[in-house]
């Protein structure tokens, strides 16, 4: 255990940054978690919806250091792209 006051500050704001980036991690799995369910079930509108509820949760935690900008970008890149084909497929069918 730590004995000076400057470690044991450190241990209580590490502790504190861990349940920050967790609670946003875990946010951002489970919006895109969201998107993909709409996808995969060809839901174009609940996947619409959902995507753009991911968007800014995704780059709230990029903007928040809890993820890589560029690693934002692609999550949500990869994301906006499987909607905009599925969006293309269902236009195709009516």
């Amino acid at each position: 255990m730590a004995y000076h006051k400057s470690a044991i500050k450190r241990i209580r704001q590490t502790e504190k940054r861990t349940k920050r980036n967790r609670f946003y991690k875990t946010r951002v799995k489970n919006v895109i978690k969201e998107v993909r369910l709409a996808i995969t079930s060809k839901a174009v509108e609940e996947a619409e919806k959902a995507l753009q509820k991911a968007i800014p949760i995704i780059s709230k935690a990029a903007s928040k250091g809890v993820l890589h900008k560029r690693n934002a970008a692609r999550k949500i890149s990869r994301l906006t792209k499987q909607v905009n084909l599925l969006k293309q497929g269902y236009q195709n069918t009516q």
